[in-house]
């Protein structure tokens, strides 16, 4: 959008699409009337207008359910402590071991097409509820396959260093071994894979552990992001800077070295306060912080079984405003331009400029773009375009 607000709104706008891109965008009055000659027009009738929204971390592929555990959870058990019991990602991983493609398909339909009904065109999808080769494989098939039959860009990334499943108990060391040289050049070379990340945590993984998946990574010409400093600071984000880690998330527990990391990087933070706000989390991330260093925030649901069971982006741009004390502005770039910057994506989609990707929201009844993170809970969703077709909400 043109400069001259928070939002970089233009007012009495015109775009013209062609090919799936966006062809020219400006003031109405400066349209190319000759060179539009003979194209279809669309009056939207003054409504405003955002590029498509983009959630740049979730896990909505799994089977099964664990609100048992967030009523364990009310009843004073820790994330940890359940982690330890064998409930968790272990739980889930169980489950979801236990269902072919199609039920896979199936469970996870419903939870992508909510977040599509918001205006989501571009969503990322993270395996590591498998955490051998043929489970790890069938997830991030059936998130192509999702990408395919509901006309949304996926970007797929394997998340082999999510847990250590049951049959690598007590050898982790072991378990990454695998990762590194078994798993993820198998689901590479299959053409499954877009990124690979990790959970850098005192429950999961350390520094050294996930460096190795960061180099095996590399080797294969894949980038890298993290799941980092959630419940506690491992020193993951700088991590994740050393290897230019297209994003680190989470981040409560920051450091100001960890900022710094980033910011030199060019690394995006990736701040999740759905699960933030569904694990009663006290400690907010550094968010002065990060903008002072210039270090980009996104914003994503973290749609997940155990700690964010969210499949609504507008409440997270609440959330992000309410629990974070982002502006709504800041808050409407995460899910945009900075989300798009977290998956690669950058040239392509986020913003609404000539030559990027047409994928973009028309919004009912709103006032400002500040509306959407003001109005909790309502869905003023009017058409979503993407790749320049009107794609269907029902």
């Amino acid at each position: 959008m043109a400069p001259g607000s928070a939002y970089g709104v233009l007012r009495n706008g015109a775009m013209a699409v062609a090919d799936g891109r966006i062809a020219w965008i400006g003031p109405r009055a400066s349209l190319p009337a000759v060179e539009l000659a003979g194209v279809p027009e669309h009056d939207l009738e003054g409504r405003w207008i955002t590029p498509g929204l983009i959630d740049c971390h979730t896990h909505i592929v799994y089977a099964g359910n664990r609100a048992h555990e967030f009523e364990q959870r009310l009843e004073g058990a820790s994330y940890e402590e359940i982690a330890r019991r064998g409930g968790g990602i272990a739980a889930t991983v169980a489950a979801t071991r236990a269902a072919d493609e199609s039920t896979l398909f199936e469970q996870s339909a419903p939870r992508l097409r909510a977040l599509l009904r918001e205006g989501v065109t571009t969503i990322e999808i993270k395996s590591g509820y498998g955490l051998d080769v043929q489970t790890e494989a069938t997830l991030l098939r059936v998130a192509r396959r999702l990408g395919e039959a509901f006309d949304v860009t996926v970007r797929t990334t394997y998340l082999g260093a999510h847990a250590v499943p049951r049959e690598f108990a007590g050898r982790a060391d072991d378990y990454i071994a695998f990762v590194c040289d078994e798993a993820l050049p198998t689901l590479a070379r299959a053409g499954l894979v877009d990124a690979v990340d990790a959970f850098c945590e005192s429950i999961a993984f350390t520094p050294a552990q996930t460096e190795r998946v960061f180099r095996a990574a590399r080797a294969l010409g894949l980038p890298v992001k993290l799941h980092a400093e959630q419940l506690s600071d491992q020193g993951g984000a700088a991590l994740a800077a050393r290897y230019g880690a297209l994003s680190a998330d989470h981040l409560e527990h920051l450091s100001t070295s960890g900022i710094a990391a980033l910011a030199h990087a060019g690394t995006v933070a990736v701040l999740l306060p759905a699960a933030f706000y569904f694990l009663r989390d006290t400690r907010v991330p550094p968010i002065a912080a990060l903008d002072a260093a210039g270090v980009p925030m996104a914003l994503a649901t973290d749609c997940n079984p155990g700690t964010s069971p969210c499949t609504s982006l507008l409440l997270v741009l609440n959330m992000a405003c309410t629990l974070f004390r982002m502006t709504p502005a800041q808050a409407l770039a995460g899910i945009t331009r900075h989300a798009a910057r977290a998956l690669g994506l950058q040239d392509t989609h986020g913003v609404l400029a000539t030559g990027m990707a047409a994928d973009f929201v028309v919004w009912d009844d709103l006032e400002s773009p500040g509306d959407l993170a003001y109005r909790m809970g309502y869905n003023p969703c009017r058409a979503v375009v993407r790749s320049g077709r009107v794609r269907r909400l029902d």
